[in-house]
C-alpha cells in the first residue's frame, strides 16, 4: 500500500529480463539519448512506424561494421539482430534505433559481451546453459500466448529465435564469468558499506491509515480535516487500550494490511514513502504515534521492531550481481576503447562549444547580486 515506486508489471515473471541486466541495464544504453527534450522530433516514435521492420543500420547484412582485437568482427546483420532483440523486450527503444549515440552504445555492449562471454569457463557455461534453457521456455510460453504467437513477434522484430538465445547466452556467460571473480570478502565489504548507509533497514510496523481517496477508484472520500479528525479519534481509542488489530480492521483504508492487524512484518523501510519511512525509522518502539501525514493520508502508527536485514544467501547473490555489473561497466568504459580497431557506424554529432557563462561576469548573473 505504501511503496515508494510504481507497481511491477505482471508478465510471466520478469526475472529473466533482470538476468539480462548486462544487455540493457548495466551500461545504461539510453544515457546518451535520455536528455532529449519532449519537443524533439526524435523524442517519440512516429505513430505510423512499425516496431518491427526497419533495420537500425540499412545495407548489406554481411558488411562488416566493426572489428575488434583478436580477430573479432561484427556484421551489419548481427548488429541489427542484437538491437532488435533488445527492442522486442523493450519496445521504447524503437525511437532510438537510428540515433548514432544509441548505436554506439549498443556496439559497446555487443563487443564487450562478446569479449567477456568468450572468457567463461566450462562450469559457468554449464550453469548458464541451464538458466538460458529455462528462460527461453518462459519467453516462448509467454509470447506464444500473445496475439499471433511467437512467430509474429519474431517476424515483427526481424529476428529469429536463435538470435534471442544467442543474446541470452552472451549475457549469462558474461555475468556468470564476472560473478565468479567476486570474492566472499568483497560481498561482505559491500554489505557492510550498504548496511551503514541503511540500505538494508527493516522494521515491523503496524498502522491504521485514514485516507483521503478511495484505494480502488482514487476518488476523494474525505477532506484533510476530516481525515485528521478521524485519525485522532483512532488514536484516542488506542490510548484508552483499544485493540490495534480490531481498530485497523474497522478504520484502516489500507487494503494491504487492515485484515492482518495493520502490520507489515520485517518490511524494507526504503520501499515506503518518505514521511512513513521517517516515522518508521525514528518513532519510539511500541508507542502509539500522533497522526503522521503522508501522500496517502494520515497514519496512526506503532513501530514494534527495527533491525538490519542479515547477509543471507539471497542477499549474497544480489550483492554479487551488483558487483559484477559494476565491474562490467568499468570494463566497458576502460577497456572498450582499446578493443575497437575499426568502427564504421555513424558518429554522434559533436556538442557545440558552450557559450560564455553569464556567471563569469558578476554583473550578468542575478545570483551574484
Amino acid at each position: 500500500m505504501l511503496p515508494n515506486h510504481t507497481s511491477k508489471q505482471r508478465l510471466f515473471s520478469k526475472k529473466w529480463i533482470l538476468s539480462m541486466a548486462a544487455v540493457v541495464v548495466a551500461f545504461s544504453v539510453l544515457s546518451a539519448c535520455g536528455t532529449k527534450k519532449a519537443g524533439d522530433a526524435t523524442a517519440s516514435p512516429s505513430p505510423a512506424a512499425s516496431p518491427a521492420a526497419s533495420a537500425a543500420v540499412a545495407g548489406n547484412p554481411t558488411d562488416v561494421l566493426a572489428t575488434y582485437k583478436e580477430g573479432g568482427k561484427i556484421t551489419r546483420g548481427e548488429f541489427n539482430s542484437f538491437i532488435n532483440v533488445n527492442k522486442m523486450f523493450s519496445p521504447q527503444l524503437a525511437q532510438y534505433m537510428t540515433d548514432p549515440a544509441f548505436q554506439q552504445d549498443m556496439l559497446k555492449q555487443m563487443v564487450t559481451f562478446r569479449v567477456l562471454s568468450a572468457k567463461a569457463d566450462d562450469k559457468v557455461k554449464a550453469d548458464a546453459d541451464k538458466q538460458v534453457a529455462e528462460q527461453m521456455k518462459a519467453i516462448t510460453d509467454y509470447f506464444g500466448k500473445q496475439e499471433g504467437g511467437m512467430d509474429k513477434q519474431l517476424k515483427d522484430n526481424g529476428i529469429e529465435l536463435k538470435d534471442i538465445e544467442s543474446l541470452m547466452k552472451m549475457s549469462f556467460y558474461t555475468m556468470g564469468s564476472m560473478e565468479s571473480t567476486i570474492t566472499d570478502k568483497a560481498v561482505q565489504d559491500a554489505y557492510n558499506e550498504q548496511a551503514a548507509a541503511h540500505a538494508f533497514d527493516i522494521a515491523t510496523v503496524s498502522h491504521i491509515l485514514i485516507s483521503l481517496k478511495d484505494a480502488a477508484t482514487q476518488k476523494d472520500i474525505r477532506t484533510k480535516d476530516e481525515a485528521l479528525a478521524r485519525a485522532k479519534e483512532v488514536k484516542g481509542k488506542l490510548d484508552k487500550g483499544g485493540d490495534f488489530a480490531a481498530l485497523a480492521k474497522e478504520y484502516s483504508d489500507d487494503p494491504g494490511s487492515k485484515d492482518n492487524g495493520g502490520t507489515y512484518k520485517d518490511a524494507d523501510i526504503n520501499q515506503w514513502v518518505p514521511e512513513f519511512k521517517q516515522a518508521a525509522s525514528t518513532l519510539p518502539l511500541n508507542t502509539i504515534s500522533d497522526p503522521v501525514e503522508s501522500s496517502f493520508g494520515y497514519h496512526v502508527m506503532k513501530v514494534e521492531s527495527r533491525s538490519t536485514k542479515p547477509l543471507d544467501d539471497t542477499m549474497k547473490t544480489q550483492i554479487k550481481s551488483q558487483l559484477a555489473e559494476k565491474s562490467l561497466t568499468e570494463f566497458a568504459e576502460k577497456e572498450y576503447p582499446n578493443l575497437i580497431q575499426t568502427n564504421n557506424l555513424p558518429k554522434p554529432e559533436a556538442s557545440p562549444a558552450p557559450a560564455a557563462s553569464p556567471a563569469a561576469s558578476p554583473a550578468a548573473s542575478p545570483a551574484a547580486k
